[in-house]
C-alpha cells in the first residue's frame, strides 16, 4: 500500500513521468517477428535515415511503422518544441499483442489452426 495521502502520491508519479516524444501502435496486424525485422533496422539512427531505410524497405511492417515514426516526430515537434534535425531514434520495439485464432479445413475432416498474430509497437525519440 502507497504511503502519503494521495494528491502527494499523483505528484510522485508524474515526477517519473518519461518526457521524450514517442507514439505507440496498438493491435497491429504483424507480427513481433516480422516487425522487429524493421525495428531493428532503424533503432539508434537520426530520425531523417530512418524515414529513407522505410520509405525503400520492401517488408509490410515498414509502412505501418513509417506511419508511427512520422507521428512521434509530430508529437516532438508539437508537444515538446524540439527540433527535427537533432531528433533521433533513441527506442523502438514490438510487444505480443493477442492473437485472432482461425480455422482452415483440411482434408478428412480435420481442421487446423491459424494464428493471426498482432503486436504492440512503439517508438521512442530524443535529441542529440
Amino acid at each position: 500500500m502507497a504511503k502519503g495521502h494521495r494528491s502527494q502520491i499523483k505528484r510522485d508519479r508524474n515526477e517519473q513521468k518519461d518526457t521524450r516524444p514517442s507514439a505507440k501502435i496498438s493491435y497491429a496486424r504483424v507480427s513481433v517477428q516480422k516487425a522487429c525485422f524493421v525495428l531493428d533496422a532503424i533503432r539508434g539512427k537520426d530520425v531523417k535515415t530512418a524515414l529513407g531505410i522505410l520509405a525503400y524497405n520492401p517488408r509490410y511492417a515498414s509502412s505501418i511503422i513509417e506511419k508511427l515514426l512520422k507521428s512521434a516526430i509530430a508529437n516532438a515537434e508539437n508537444n515538446n518544441g524540439m527540433s527535427t534535425e537533432n531528433l533521433y531514434i533513441e527506442e523502438c520495439y514490438a510487444n505480443k499483442g493477442p492473437t485472432m485464432k482461425r480455422i482452415r479445413p483440411r482434408a478428412q475432416g480435420r481442421a487446423y489452426r491459424i494464428e493471426k498474430r498482432m503486436s504492440h509497437i512503439t517508438i521512442v525519440l530524443n535529441e542529440r
